[in-house]
């Protein structure tokens, strides 16, 4: 069981990881498939929201739950704990950081989103293909 749960918590910080990538860029893929623009605002919002008002994200506490309950007495390095929770949790992470990641978030993405309505604006209507 502690094994199953150790994965389980690797597969939150995975999923984490990627959500944080989601916001950062996740314009990107707005470009390509525009339907996701409501999902990557939400998230944008989201991710910026836990930023500035310093709050920790719901899948912190699970993951750090899973891994409390995985019995694990000492910490074995591996390719998650090496590589992706440094990214989501830096030693040197601050309340002005925090701020300063939320609006490089927002400022990203506001660039995207230009490039998004420019496209937008240049093809024509659907009615008239």
């Amino acid at each position: 069981m502690p094994t199953l749960l150790r994965a389980a918590a690797d597969f939150i910080v995975v999923v984490h990881a990627a959500f944080v990538v989601f916001v950062v860029l996740g314009g990107l893929l707005v470009l390509r498939w525009p339907r996701l623009v409501w999902a990557h605002v939400t998230a944008v919002v989201w991710g910026a929201a836990i930023e500035f008002a310093g709050w920790i994200c719901p899948l912190t506490p699970l993951e750090n739950y899973l891994r409390a309950r995985s019995e694990l007495s000492t910490y074995r390095e591996d390719f998650i704990e090496h590589y992706l929770l440094p990214l989501l949790y830096p030693a040197h992470l601050t309340r002005e950081r925090q701020v300063w990641l939320g609006i490089a978030a927002i400022a990203i993405n506001v660039l995207i989103y230009g490039s998004v309505v420019r496209r937008a604006r240049r093809r024509p209507p659907r009615w008239r293909k």
